[in-house]
């Protein structure tokens, strides 16, 4: 079995630049697990790494999708395997960077998502309740059933709600408890994940603001209203991201510049909560919690810590 890093955690805690720095002490290539990032086109609004970000490491998974295509965690975990079979038999190291906990699952542990059934007919219907509950109320019945799911979800993830729901109705058992027997196999790669944390919260949602702010001043409204001019519409899942939605709705007259941004930093907040409720669930995690907003110096400390964990592949 061969062993990859994962580096996760919230967003705007530094996971780009620690997996850059990890990949350039180990040899290694950097394989995204954001569910955004893999959109064309959305580059601002989901903290999309820069050339001068990446710093010459090679970097997969971005820019694989177009955003009005639907795109499932399935699709993302059999495209990233074979990104990192590929890295492994080039001898270099692979280095999973992102927050997406179910993307990260399916690669690391090798999911069997076809496990779960579906039915068209069934999913339909339940799309229909969504629309007539909304997300809240969708989302907090889920709950009621499949608490650890819910939890990892936004109400607006149409999508997923509706897929978890979907599996409950079709089997009885939620869509946890299939994941669950697949953890009961032997894990696909064995990983070395290190989750990082700010020591304090409000420095943590501090960060957050900041960096929602800046992707503003970055022009993200003008990344948005491209994506809506080319016809992306409002009811795909790429649109139903942070930034995104949030963005549509300024420009369409529903809240004011201000608003928008007041509503960007809140879902921001709320989605780092969510992640990490799913992380602290997990025993195989290594926590780095900065005491500080790290610098170049801290990012190198780290990553040399972490390289120091590395193994020989099998």
């Amino acid at each position: 079995m061969s062993e990859l890093f994962v580096i996760t955690g919230p967003t705007a805690t530094g996971k780009t630049a620690l997996g850059a720095a990890l990949a350039r002490l180990t040899d290694g290539e950097v394989v995204s697990a954001d569910s955004m990032q893999i959109y064309r086109g959305m580059d601002i609004g989901t903290a999309k790494p820069t050339g001068a970000e990446m710093g010459g490491v090679a970097h997969h998974m971005l820019d694989v999708a177009d955003p009005a295509e639907r795109f499932s965690a399935a699709r993302y975990a059999a495209m990233a395997d074979r990104c990192v079979r590929d890295i492994l038999a080039r001898g270099k190291q692979p280095i999973v960077v992102g927050g997406t906990g179910l993307y990260i699952d399916g690669l690391v542990r090798g999911t069997d998502y076809a496990a779960a059934p579906s039915d068209p007919a069934t999913r339909r219907a339940i799309e229909a309740e969504y629309d007539a509950m909304g997300g809240e109320a969708f989302r907090t019945r889920l709950a009621s059933v499949d608490p650890d799911r819910a939890a990892l979800l936004h109400p607006r993830d149409k999508k997923r709600l509706v897929r978890a729901w979907e599996v409950y109705v079709l089997t009885g058992r939620t869509l946890s408890w299939h994941d669950e027997q697949s953890r009961l196999a032997p894990p696909r790669y064995e990983a070395y994940t290190v989750a990082l944390d700010f020591a304090d919260r409000e420095a943590l949602y501090a960060r957050i603001d900041r960096r929602a702010r800046a992707m503003f001043d970055a022009g993200l409204v003008d990344e948005v209203r491209a994506l809506l001019t080319a016809g992306v519409g409002p009811e795909t899942t790429a649109m139903q991201a942070i930034g995104y939605k949030e963005v549509a709705a300024y420009l369409d007259g529903r809240y004011t510049l201000e608003q928008a941004v007041d509503q960007v930093c809140r879902a921001s907040r709320r989605y780092a909560k969510r992640q990490l409720t799913w992380l602290r669930a997990r025993p195989d995690v290594h926590w780095l919690r900065w005491d500080r907003e790290p610098g170049p110096e801290d990012i190198l400390a780290a990553a040399l810590a972490v390289a120091e964990k590395s193994l020989p592949t099998a």
